[in-house]
């Protein structure tokens, strides 16, 4: 309903960044912050159901957990299925793992968190994820755009990525690429926002473990971004 009223008044460009911060404690229930628009930032401590972020508009949205909590955030899954469905904007920074079928259809989305259950990336257009932690079967599934990043010291993507679109030729180590300044700051960003272990251990130890990052980028997708950035 807030996204709504902000739509209704400004239109699709939203208001500027933080206009609108709440400050939340618990579990959400399903398809929290659907459609949430860009001014709105949300700050839960607490774990989320299915759907949040559902066709996110620009909104960002930090899940952290209690301070008392002694699980680990990289085995237990805090936020439930479906997450960022067909967002088109916004952040996410999670401090655990979701379910299955994560940033399915992202087409602009930046997001972080530290594992994801099947189908994670499914037929995702644009955006970018970093996942550090496990990832599930059948991962990218249909992926046609935007850039992954999964912390894989265990060395799993390739053997549970889907080949019908993506490939182990999409798959690159981080220090091949231009973006490790990019990457480092949205891990930054994750451990500010979530108070993040697994990300403060990777930053601590940047030197050694960014070789345990590799980068996923369909090879038509990193054409066009050559093409582009050529003009």
């Amino acid at each position: 309903m807030l996204s709504g009223k902000i739509a209704k008044r400004y239109g699709a460009e939203g208001l500027p960044d933080d206009t609108i911060t709440l400050n939340l404690t618990g579990s959400t229930g399903q398809s929290f912050m659907a459609f949430g628009m860009k001014g709105i930032t949300i700050n839960l401590t607490g774990d989320c159901n299915d759907y949040v972020g559902k066709g996110l508009s620009g909104a960002k949205i930090k899940v952290k957990l209690p301070k008392e909590c002694t699980i680990k955030s990289d085995e237990n899954i805090i936020v439930g299925n479906t997450v960022l469905y067909g967002a088109t904007s916004g952040e996410f920074y999670a401090n655990g793992k979701v379910g299955e079928r994560f940033a399915v259809r992202n087409s602009g989305a930046t997001a972080v968190v530290e594992g994801v259950g099947d189908h994670g990336c499914e037929y995702m257009t644009g955006g970018t994820v970093i996942i550090l932690g496990d990832i599930g079967r059948n991962f990218a599934a249909g992926m046609s755009g935007g850039k992954v990043f999964v912390y894989d010291p265990d060395k799993q993507l390739k053997g549970k990525l889907n080949h019908g679109i993506v490939n182990s030729a999409d798959i690159e180590k981080l220090i091949d690429t231009e973006d490790e300044v990019i990457l480092r700051n949205l891990i930054e960003k994750h451990f500010e926002y979530t108070e993040s272990k697994k990300s403060k251990m990777i930053l601590d130890n940047w030197d050694k473990e960014k070789f345990n990052i590799v980068r996923v980028i369909p090879k038509m997708y990193k054409k066009l971004i050559s093409e582009y950035q050529a003009v």
